[in-house]
């Protein structure tokens, strides 16, 4: 009797220390093009430990008082750094995870608190360590090249002049909000933001394509994850001119509607200069190489300071015209551009602009956030306000600025005749490639110059 006893406390007790043990209920592989995530859906959390091996390479995780709720089963390894994963007990209570890997790795492991439709989740990102890993000092350290003097008088280019290597690209970074394990907001019919948000910024890219003078940069490019600073770090690479956030809303309330577009906060650009000026060498970058050592780091500060704050008005201009886009095509959560401190908004010599297309949360808009014309519409909004800003003030050195050399804007007092012998063209000339039916011009018209007599 008494060893029945016994059998039973001991399988209490072992039944008591399984329910106890952290579960891995699943595995998840995300691939990017530069990294592997890996995410283990946990019951619990769980302490762990990592070793590196090569020869050949693998990354061990140890996880303590931990089991396999289940078989990991199949799991597709294309494109990724992974070879194969495998698993098996450890110690009596210990679970010990082997990933073979195509080859070495700078691995990243990390634990996450449940968050919307997930629990506790075992995070490893995988970085290729054959690949160079470059830091925001290292991306933004690199100068940009000088910008070619753009002549203002009738030599100035016409159109066809633009293929010259002269004169470059405004970039556009186009960065598609959440991506991978990170899903965004959901709609009330399960509609991930992630989803229209890159449907979206692949449908602005296209269009971004086609317009002469820019070159769009697709910041995320499929269903991965990729961090804040990231994404700006990679706009940095690219040299973008400006970079814009694709986001969709969401709320407690349904009924909440509307289009916005927000810039960064002045307090989370204060914010983001001090972190800045704390690491010299990015801070020296920005500003053109100024030692930030001894009785020069105030100089530092307010030359970074100066900068950003020519970034947050540029921002400002640019959100305003894509405001005005998104209002032609639906309604505005609020008529004015808003100012908040979105970390993506954080790139102190990039304007940058986060546009949150409309509530996904609204039955409504989920409906048409899912519609492929209107995603059409909302890229050619923002587009829209991103060219009409570009038109009227684009960056030295890039095709639009060529452009821009030929065209004039109407002074009081002037006449076709004046403006004609300013520029070395007929009147004639001048008349039939602006479509005027008579001399008579008015003030604040733009004339466009043709390129020859």
């Amino acid at each position: 009797m008494k060893q029945i006893i016994a059998a039973i406390c001991l399988m209490l007790l072992s039944s008591i220390s399984l329910a106890n043990d952290a579960q891995v209920k699943s595995v998840r592989l995300w691939a990017s093009p530069d990294s592997t995530r890996l995410v283990f859906d946990m019951s619990t959390p769980a302490a762990y430990k990592v070793i590196t091996l090569d020869n050949p390479d693998r990354l061990v995780v140890d996880l303590e008082s931990a089991r396999l709720a289940a078989p990991l089963g199949t799991v597709d390894y294309n494109n990724t750094l992974l070879q194969s994963i495998r698993s098996a007990p450890r110690n009596g209570k210990d679970l010990r995870v082997v990933l073979d890997l195509k080859n070495r790795v700078r691995p990243e492991i990390f634990m996450l608190n449940p968050a919307g439709d997930y629990g506790y989740r075992l995070v490893i990102d995988l970085y290729d360590a054959n690949t160079e890993i470059k830091s925001i000092s290292a991306a933004t350290s690199a100068p940009l090249s000088p910008a070619p003097s753009i002549t203002t008088n009738d030599k100035a280019p016409d159109a066809k002049a633009l293929d010259d290597k002269r004169y470059r690209d405004i970039v556009i970074a186009i960065d598609a909000g959440h991506g991978g394990e990170d899903t965004g907001a959901r709609g009330p019919s399960g509609t991930n933001e992630k989803d229209v948000t890159l449907a979206i910024a692949r449908k602005l890219e296209d269009l971004v394509r086609k317009e002469k003078g820019m070159r769009p940069v697709l910041i995320r490019d499929g269903d991965y994850y990729i961090g804040l600073r990231q994404r700006t770090q990679k706009a940095r690479e690219h040299k973008a001119d400006i970079f814009v956030a694709i986001h969709a809303d969401a709320f407690t309330n349904p009924n909440a509607r509307g289009s916005s577009v927000f810039i960064l906060s002045e307090r989370g650009a204060s914010s983001e200069a001090a972190r800045w000026l704390a690491a010299k060498e990015n801070a020296s970058d920005l500003i053109g190489g100024v030692e930030l050592g001894g009785k020069d780091k105030m100089l530092a500060s307010v030359l970074l300071d100066l900068s950003q704050t020519a970034s947050v008005e540029a921002s400002h201009d640019v959100a305003s015209k894509v405001l005005e886009g998104l209002k032609e095509i639906g309604d505005l959560h609020k008529p004015h551009v808003e100012r908040a401190g979105f970390m993506v908004l954080k790139s102190p010599d990039i304007p940058s602009l986060l546009v949150e297309t409309a509530f996904i949360s609204n039955p409504a808009e989920e409906r048409k956030l899912q519609d492929e014309e209107h995603q059409q519409n909302l890229a050619r909004a923002i587009l829209s306000g991103i060219r009409t800003y570009f038109t009227r003030s684009p960056p030295p050195g890039t095709k639009l600025a060529a452009l821009a050399a030929r065209r004039h804007i109407i002074s009081e007092g002037e006449t076709l005749a004046s403006i004609a012998g300013q520029y070395g063209v007929s009147v004639d000339k001048l008349r039939l490639t602006n479509k005027l039916p008579d001399e008579q011009i008015k003030a604040g018209v733009v004339l466009r110059i043709p390129g020859d007599g």
